[in-house]
């Protein structure tokens, strides 16, 4: 699995306008091509007016999906710009589309490349991006009587904690880079006496 990656902080949008066209880029975080494609359709839906809408997506950490789609502007001219501005930027799991409202000036091949990759760069740049880490899971099984401690610490060394769950003890549910596994085992059997259970999971991303 690829150690990290970048992704849109939010969703948003950023509107330019070159010769009289308006260019609207929406940005969005998507997990899954469902995702990507109900974002586009969304945006399709706000804007009904509008002549094209063009879109692109990256997914998967690596990159391993990849989509652009022209929608009617002259073939890569559009959807390919703006899929070259997502990986130029690194940004995996988004999704961008870039709604037009023509103006009456024709921009050529070049301009209409220019204004669509231009467009999601300067989104990007407003919107922002963050940094996603992979993580290792983690549950610390704990007496009620140390929990609390054990949690203040836990957030106080910058560890990610991500879930409590309360019942015959308590389980606090860690996010560990994969380098940190065995240093965190060495200081929560310090730090808890060796009281505390340690059970490795899955793995997720989560901020960096």
């Amino acid at each position: 699995m690829t150690e990290q990656y970048r992704t849109v902080a939010r969703e948003g949008v950023h509107e330019i306008e070159i010769s009289k066209s308006r260019f609207l880029c929406a940005l969005a975080p998507a997990a899954t091509e469902e995702e990507a494609q109900a974002f586009v359709a969304r945006v399709r839906k706000e804007h009904p007016a509008a002549r094209h809408h063009c879109f692109a997506y990256v997914l998967g950490a690596d990159g391993a999906v990849q989509k652009a789609s022209d929608d009617g502007e002259p073939g890569g001219t559009a959807g390919v710009p703006m899929l070259q501005m997502l990986l130029r930027r690194e940004v995996r799991y988004a999704v961008a589309v870039v709604t037009r409202y023509f103006g009456g000036v024709k921009l050529g091949a070049g301009g209409l490349i220019r204004a669509y990759g231009g467009v999601v760069g300067e989104a990007l740049d407003v919107i922002g991006t963050v940094t996603r880490q992979r993580f290792r899971l983690a549950t610390v099984a704990v007496d009620h009587q140390r929990a609390g401690k054990l949690e203040n610490d836990l957030r106080a060394t910058g560890r990610a904690v991500r879930e409590v769950r309360y019942g015959a003890d308590v389980r606090i549910e860690v996010g560990l880079p994969e380098a940190d596994v065995e240093s965190f085992r060495a200081w929560l059997a310090d730090t808890t006496a060796g009281t505390a259970r340690l059970e490795l999971g899955g793995e997720a991303y989560g901020d960096a």
